[in-house]
């Protein structure tokens, strides 16, 4: 779909270019299921992945940050105990919040000092969060990477999960890799670089297609390591 463009002329997501709904996962699949066998496949095993979408302001990029490499049931945990201890979450209230009660909530050095850059550069203007929707992936990604602490994985989901893009992909994630090996027969897991090309066959949905390969690779991993699924 042909990209609008606002009044600075900047290139902003089409209707349809974004997944909102459940059906909108339904419709990518059917989609992928035609483009691509290896999918199809594994969208027979998996069913229709989950939608997963997050906040898009402030608080669903520092929602990424604190549940970077840990668990579902970890991020969650953690971020229940930041709410309180940092509310209303915004810049100027984890400015002003100590180290020390970051830490409590169960924060890492390294992740508290991303948060605090993440607000400083909001606080200053330097970031608005919440206009990131009207530019396009590239400028979202070059916007959010020039902020210390923040890498191409985390600007990668932000822009799938919090703006929502139908063909954003996050091809640096581990777990894609791994379940990209397993649904297409690599025998090897594949690098970021790699993974891109691979992942230019399911345009333009591969936000669905990482999906899918996310709700594949629990079922991936049962399967090598031989326990029951």
């Amino acid at each position: 779909m042909a990209k609008l463009r606002n009044s600075s002329g900047r290139a902003v997501a089409g209707r349809g270019s974004t997944i909102e709904t459940e059906d909108d996962i339904r419709a990518g699949m059917r989609a992928l299921r035609r483009q691509c066998s290896a999918l199809r496949r594994v969208h027979d095993v998996t069913g229709d992945p989950p939608l997963r979408r997050r906040p898009a302001g402030l608080e669903g990029l520092a929602r990424i940050v604190v549940g970077q490499q840990l668990s579902i049931a970890s991020a969650a945990a953690i971020w229940s105990r930041l709410e309180v201890a940092v509310a209303p979450l915004g810049a100027g209230t984890l400015l002003a919040a100590s180290d020390e009660v970051l830490r409590r909530a169960g924060l890492s050095t390294p992740k508290i000092r991303t948060l605090r850059n993440i607000a400083s550069a909001a606080a200053a203007g330097e970031l608005v969060v919440e206009s990131l929707g009207s530019l396009r992936d590239e400028a979202v990604h070059e916007q959010l990477t020039c902020i210390p602490g923040i890498g191409p994985w985390t600007a990668d989901i932000f822009i799938m999960f919090c703006l929502g893009r139908r063909d954003a992909f996050a091809a640096g994630d581990l777990a894609l890799q791994v379940a990209a090996d397993g649904a297409l027969g690599l025998g090897y897991r594949p690098g970021a670089a790699e993974l891109t090309e691979l992942a230019e066959r399911w345009r333009p949905w591969r936000g669905v297609a990482a999906r899918l390969l996310w709700a594949y690779y629990p079922i991936l991993k049962q399967r090598r390591s031989g326990a029951p699924l």
